[in-house]
């Protein structure tokens, strides 16, 4: 199993699931099954009912869609 950049995917990783270029959701990975890049696992949302900003530790959404982008990570890749 591995991600869009090609790292290999394990149970327990935290991930972020993109669509179109965007984040829409975040949280653990588990139930993957070894051998298959599709539709293969769940994601355990993590969120906290409230958390603190400190603007110079964060990026807006469409900033980070926008280095994504710049990466070829918007898109899934050929054959996939």
């Amino acid at each position: 199993m591995h991600y869009r950049n090609g790292r290999e995917a394990k149970n327990g990783d935290k991930i972020v699931k993109l669509e179109g270029g965007k984040v829409v959701s975040f949280g653990v990975l588990h139930g993957a099954t070894p051998g298959n890049d599709y539709c293969n696992g769940n994601i355990a949302v993590i969120q906290s009912a409230s958390d603190y900003a400190c603007m110079c530790d964060c990026l807006h959404v469409d900033d980070v869609a926008e280095i994504f982008a710049e990466k070829g990570l918007d898109r899934r890749p050929e054959g996939k």
